[in-house]
């Protein structure tokens, strides 16, 4: 392990060891005060937030893009801090930290024992959501999790998840697809963040009028199990609340490949989470290249 990796495991390991412990006003204005002293320094991730908010808010102006990117610093920063205090949050807590709109969607759909998929992008805190669905519907699911350098950090997060109640697979190996399939047959929920798939197996779509790429996984087993393909957006308000919204199902087509009807599905789940960014642009935390036409840009530009 190298001396980097040690000091960001380290300091992930403060978070969850000590955050937690203040008080929640306390946490809050840390939160706030690390954001903003992270934005006056204006690093790579917050100039690559700001270049994604441009394409979000077209026609914005720099005072508007720094603007957003100071609030969506703030949003970033209070995901972080509540993810650290969740495991020390009661049920009663976690039920009351999340209001989402439209949630017959999914409990309808589970009670149909056809199987869920909720697939989320990068908005808020999707951690809290899932927490929401274990405590308040008393729901447990199945969910991903990107193998992170060092090895600890990894088991960091998934020591993390399980602990709220998630069932977390690694996102490497080839046979998450397979368990994830078999749950949903099961009648189960899986839930996964889905706007971003720089790989050459991601679907390309149009995203706020210019090409991307975003994962198959979700449509994929949608058309293999039969589940029910619902998109999800979050935001926050000046509350201590998480707002949320179930996007009605994406429909399988009925015609078409299996690769045509992949297409058309992601399509539709990138346009839901569109209409949630555009609507909440501070809340969508997406300090890394997104766009195609960003992969390899002019030198001198990050």
């Amino acid at each position: 392990m190298s001396a980097q990796e040690r000091l960001t495991d380290a300091l992930y390991g403060f978070g969850w060891s000590a955050v937690k412990t203040l008080p929640e006003p306390a946490a809050v204005r840390l939160g706030r005060a690390v954001a903003d002293l992270a934005w006056k320094r204006r690093g790579k991730g917050v100039r690559r937030l700001e270049s994604n908010y441009a394409r979000v808010v077209p026609g914005a102006t720099p005072e508007r893009l720094a603007e957003l990117s100071r609030a969506g610093m703030r949003s970033y920063l209070r995901y972080w801090m509540e993810s650290f205090r969740l495991p020390a949050w009661s049920p009663e807590r976690i039920s009351t930290g999340f209001d989402p709109k439209d949630i017959h969607r999914l409990t309808d759909g589970l009670a149909s024992g056809r199987g869920v998929v909720l697939a989320l992008p990068h908005l808020a805190n999707w951690d809290l959501a899932g927490a929401w669905v274990t405590t308040a519907l008393r729901t447990p699911f199945t969910t991903v999790a990107e193998r992170l350098k060092p090895e600890t950090l990894y088991d960091r997060f998934v020591a993390y998840r399980e602990g709220l109640g998630m069932e977390v697979l690694p996102h490497s190996g080839g046979t998450a697809f397979g368990t994830l399939a078999r749950r949903l047959r099961d009648g189960g929920l899986v839930c996964l963040v889905a706007d971003r798939d720089l790989s050459a197996s991601g679907v390309p779509v149009t995203f706020f009028g210019e090409s991307a790429r975003m994962p198959a996984g979700p449509a994929l087993l949608a058309q293999q199990t039969g589940a029910l393909l619902l998109p999800v957006t979050l935001w926050y308000d000046d509350s201590p609340v998480m707002r949320g919204q179930v996007h009605p199902p994406v429909e399988v087509p009925e015609t078409g490949t299996r690769a045509e009807r992949t297409s058309v599905m992601t399509q539709a789940l990138a346009d839901a989470f569109a209409s949630g960014i555009a609507e909440h642009p501070e809340d969508w935390h997406m300090l890394q290249r997104l766009w195609v036409a960003d992969l390899h840009p002019p030198k001198g530009t990050s």
